[in-house]
Order: structure tokens, then C-alpha cells, then sequence
């Protein structure tokens, strides 16, 4: 005997509201599933974990084919006299769905609903359009949509992608992509599917068409100017084509791994984002300390001004001028802080602290002011280290020279060991390599080193790690450095003096002319040493030439 139409309504209601009342308990736990949950096994619950996801996953594709069955009726209207919404009747029917869903299920049924042509509606769904045509995306979507294993927030994702890029691809390849689109997002989700667009139109583009979109994208490319926010940290908003993104990840991944210390068993505490933000510091840094002809203040275009009063950019320091006075007195100005000038971060507050690290940098120009807010001083990069001396201090320290610190030179800072403000000299003897990150660190802990003939080890700078060990020994250094330069003062005055009585003679000029041997012995003997020093020079630029290619080969080898 056939069964009526509803004999089926019954049985699949009676089917239904068996699976609702298997799983049904009441707030304490209690039902079917609590009476039997701790009994079960392991395997057995990761048996009864498979068999919920798959009844879960066939009860929502059923939800989405009566929603599609009822926005095709016009169900929604004809309650409600008219009025009304797909998305409001799945809530009103499907409570659960309030929380999070309803709105995709809702625009996936109505979308399936209204592409197909009236009177070609059948039981099973949609009888022509697109949902019914296997070889477009919607009928790859909805086939597997079906069967429960795709859901609607990845129906529609997939069916976005494909809408953006279609006509991009070659015809015989669109199921293809759909189908890929979809494997992907079972397995990593909607939001990783979105990010195969460019994978797949490499793959299945028409010729031409992965190369004009990268072109395209170069116009989307974006760095915003700075914005303070509440934290007083700088955000920029910043967007690079895959190119640019490729570069940039190439150069600051290497720079932001942790950096553990097994020298002095420091350990890399700094979260991700800080080491991210310190490698592109790092990047910046580099650029900014390469070597311009510098002619006046700001010639270079990565030349950064600091306006900062002069009390306070010295207070709390041991007065270089007279060694009696402990400390220099800060100023009476309302702000303890340096401004940033003339550049897109204007008026960008530093703390003393700050400025006093920055002006061991290259191009880094202080513009300190007196306190009537005169300009006492503007510093220009000839203070700073010059390309031989940095070359000279790559091929002496070869890395950054805090203990247990591999850092490439190249990618090192040249360090005033006597702090330019406090009077440091910009002499070899006084500097040493340290990267960026600890640079900062011996500002912080106010270290001093020390610089030697190479020892066993081949270094040539010890530092003093003991906390404020800069603060002990800075009068002692600062003594040595006034009595090297009133050395050098003395020694330049007697040259010029001895140059002024080879200048001055008698009235007679020809009267004690040496003789002629004695001037042609003088000739020789310039021109030898001319010679000498032009081979010293020569021998010392090829010196250093064969150690700055040597320390690229070894950095391209690491990197590959």
C-alpha cells in the first residue's frame, strides 16, 4: 500500500522530534545524552562527537531548504500581510539562530530562492538558473550545501570570491576554483578561503591577467600620516602590494626572531609585535645613517631635527665645563621634552632620556636652545661618524659588541662610548657598534665600555654591564678627554709656531737660504712620505673593500 503525502509529513515530524527529545536535558544536565555521557569511553565519545557534528551539520542544511522553500512561497509576506523580511522569519522560526547565523542563512535561502524562474521550482529546490547548473559556481555551492557539509557563511564567502574574479579565469577552470574555494574553507574556515584569490588566479587566470591585477594593486598601496592615540603610542595605517609586503617581511623577519643572550643568560622577553616594531626601527635607522654630502642642517632627506632646551638636555650629567659642579641644573621651561621639527611627526614629544640616545645616531641634528628659547646650537652631521670611520669601526668590531650579540655591522649603530652631549669626542677611540636594540639597552642602564688592543678573542671594546657604570666612570673620562685635547692644542700651537719662524727671516730673504742638498733632502723626504702614506691609504681601502664584501657574502649565505 503507498504511503500518502501525510504519512511522510508525519513520519519525518515523528523523526525530527525523536532526534530533538534524544538530546533534550533541563538546566541541571539532565536527559538522555547526561544519563548515558559518563559512561561512555573515550572512543566513544569522540564516536558520539562525530555523530552530533553530522546530525548538527544535516539539520542546518535542512534549515536552509525550508528557508529557501518558504522565501520562494512568499511565506514571510503572506503572514504578514505583505510586510516582512527572510531574516525575520528565520528568527521568529529558528531562535537559535538569533545568536549568530541567521542573517547568512537567511541571504543564502532568499539568493537561491530568487534565481530561479517562476513555475521551475522543484521539490528538491531549484529547477533551473545558476543553484541548478553543476559547471557555476552556485551549482557547486548548493550541491554541497545539500549535504550539510558546507555551511552558509561559507557558501556565501566562496560565492563572493568567485563573483570578484570570475571573468578572470579561464571558463573550462570556474568549477574548478569553486570547488577549491570550498575544500579549503572545510578544512581552515571562511576567513583562510578568502585569502586563495591570488593562488587561484595564478593557477587559472587567463594569461595576463596575475600580472595586470599585481600592477593594479600598486595604486592601493598606502602609508598613513601618524596619529597619536590614547596610549601615546604613533599608529600608521599601512597597506602594501604582495611585492612590497615580500620585501619588508624579508628584511625585518630575521631582525624580529627572539633574541636570547647565552653570554649573559639575558632572555628575549619583548612580545612579537615590539620585536616587529624595534626590526623596522632597525630598517629605518639604517637608511637614515647611510652617508650624504650634508652641505646645512636637514640636507639630507632623512635628516631628523629635536628642538630641546639645553638644561634639560644635560640636566642630571656631570657639568662638562667644570668638573667642580656635580650636575648641570634643568630648565625652567613648563615641558622636560624635546619636540620632533619640520617633518610629518611635528611637535612629537621626547623625553630627554630619549634625544640623549638619538644624538649617537646618524643625521639625527639637535637643534638646543637656550632659556629664552634661542638657538644655541644646531648640530650637524660632520659631528657624526663619517663613512670611513664607520667603515674602519665595521671592519674592527665586524658585529654589535654587547657581549653574546651577533648582529651584523651593517645593521649596527656607531655608539659615542662619552655621550656626544656630555662632550664625547667622535674619534674611533670612542666608539663602538651596537644595534638598535642594545643601544637602547645602554642608554637604559647607563653602560660604558672601554676600547683596546684586540685580545684573544679578537674584541676590541669591553663593556662594564654593572647598572650606572656610564655615571661612574664619566669625570674620569671626561679628565682624559681635556688633557688629549689640551695635548692636541699644545702640539697644534707648536707646530704653528714653528711654522711661523720658517715663515719670518731677515729683511734679505736669501740671507740663511739652507742649501740646496738640504732642501732637496726636504723634497725627497715629503715625497717619500706622500708616497707612504698614498700606499697606506691604498693597502687600508682595500682592507676594508675585501672586509665589507666578505661580511655581505656571509650575511646573504645566512639569509639564504
Amino acid at each position: 500500500m503507498n504511503e500518502t503525502p501525510a504519512t511522510d509529513v508525519a513520519r519525518l515530524r515523528a523523526v525530527l522530534e525523536g532526534a530533538r527529545d534524544a538530546l533534550a536535558c533541563d538546566e541541571g544536565g539532565v536527559g538522555p545524552l547526561g544519563d548515558v555521557l559518563a559512561r561512555l569511553s573515550g572512543p566513544e565519545l569522540a564516536e558520539f562527537m562525530r555523530l552530533a557534528d553530522d546530525v548538527k551539520a544535516r539539520a542546518g542544511a535542512a534549515q536552509i531548504r525550508v528557508t529557501a522553500e518558504a522565501a520562494h512561497r512568499g511565506e514571510f509576506t503572506a503572514a504578514r500581510r505583505g510586510e516582512g523580511s527572510v531574516g525575520a522569519w528565520v528568527q521568529e522560526h529558528a531562535p537559535s539562530l538569533r545568536q549568530d547565523g541567521g542573517y547568512q542563512l537567511a541571504q543564502l535561502a532568499q539568493d537561491v530562492a530568487c534565481s530561479v524562474p517562476g513555475g521551475l521550482w522543484s521539490t528538491a529546490g531549484p529547477g533551473a538558473g545558476a543553484y541548478a547548473d553543476p559547471d557555476k559556481p552556485e551549482g557547486v555551492v548548493w550541491a554541497r550545501v545539500l549535504t550539510g557539509e558546507v555551511g552558509p557563511w561559507l557558501a556565501l564567502t566562496a560565492l563572493r570570491e568567485m563573483a570578484k574574479f570570475e571573468d578572470q579565469l579561464e571558463p573550462d577552470a570556474v568549477p574548478t576554483v569553486a570547488r577549491a574555494i570550498l575544500d579549503h574553507g572545510v578544512l581552515w574556515g571562511p576567513a583562510e578561503a578568502r585569502k586563495l584569490r591570488p593562488h587561484l588566479l595564478a593557477m587559472f587566470g587567463v594569461e595576463g591577467e596575475f600580472d595586470d591585477k599585481q600592477k593594479k594593486l600598486r595604486k592601493a598601496a598606502y602609508l598613513s600620516s601618524p596619529r597619536v592615540n590614547d596610549a601615546d603610542i604613533t599608529e600608521y595605517r599601512l597597506g602594501l602590494t604582495p611585492e612590497q609586503a615580500a620585501t619588508l617581511e624579508a628584511v625585518i623577519g630575521p631582525l624580529s626572531q627572539p633574541a636570547p643572550n647565552d653570554v649573559t643568560g639575558e632572555r628575549d622577553l619583548r612580545p612579537a609585535e615590539q620585536r616587529r616594531a624595534e626590526a623596522l626601527a632597525a630598517v629605518c635607522g639604517q637608511v637614515a645613517g647611510q652617508d650624504a654630502d650634508h652641505t646645512a642642517p636637514g640636507g639630507a632627506s632623512t635628516t631628523l631635527h629635536v628642538g630641546i632646551n639645553a638644561g634639560d638636555l644635560l640636566a642630571h650629567f656631570p657639568n662638562p665645563e667644570d668638573p667642580h659642579t656635580d650636575t648641570v641644573t634643568p630648565s625652567d621651561s613648563a615641558e622636560k621634552c624635546g619636540r620632533v621639527m619640520v617633518s610629518r611627526a611635528q611637535a612629537t614629544m621626547l623625553g630627554p632620556a630619549i634625544v640623549r640616545q638619538m644624538a649617537c645616531d646618524a643625521d639625527i641634528i639637535p637643534v638646543v636652545f637656550g632659556a629664552d628659547g634661542e638657538i644655541l646650537d644646531v648640530g650637524r652631521a660632520v659631528r657624526l661618524f663619517t663613512k670611513g670611520q664607520r667603515r674602519a669601526l665595521w671592519h674592527r668590531d665586524k658585529t654589535c659588541t654587547y657581549p653574546g650579540c651577533d648582529v651584523p655591522a651593517g645593521w649596527a649603530q656607531a655608539h659615542h662610548l662619552i655621550h656626544w652631549v656630555d662632550g664625547g669626542p667622535t674619534d674611533l677611540g670612542y666608539a663602538a657598534l651596537l644595534c638598535q636594540r642594545h643601544h637602547t639597552h645602554v642608554h637604559d642602564k647607563r653602560l660604558i665600555a672601554t676600547v683596546h688592543p684586540p685580545n684573544e678573542h679578537g674584541a676590541s671594546v669591553t663593556w662594564d654591564l654593572s647598572p650606572g657604570s656610564y655615571d661612574r666612570d664619566l669625570p674620569a673620562r671626561l679628565n682624559q678627554i681635556r688633557r688629549e685635547r689640551a695635548k692636541q692644542r699644545a702640539t697644534a700651537q707648536q707646530r704653528a709656531a714653528q711654522r711661523a719662524c720658517l715663515d719670518t727671516g731677515p729683511p734679505d730673504p736669501w740671507v740663511d737660504q739652507p742649501p740646496e742638498h738640504v732642501i732637496q733632502a726636504w723634497v725627497d723626504e715629503w715625497m717619500a712620505d706622500e708616497q707612504d702614506r698614498e700606499r697606506w691609504q691604498a693597502r687600508r681601502n682595500a682592507e676594508f673593500d675585501d672586509a665589507l664584501a666578505t661580511m655581505l657574502d656571509e650575511e646573504r649565505t645566512h639569509t639564504a
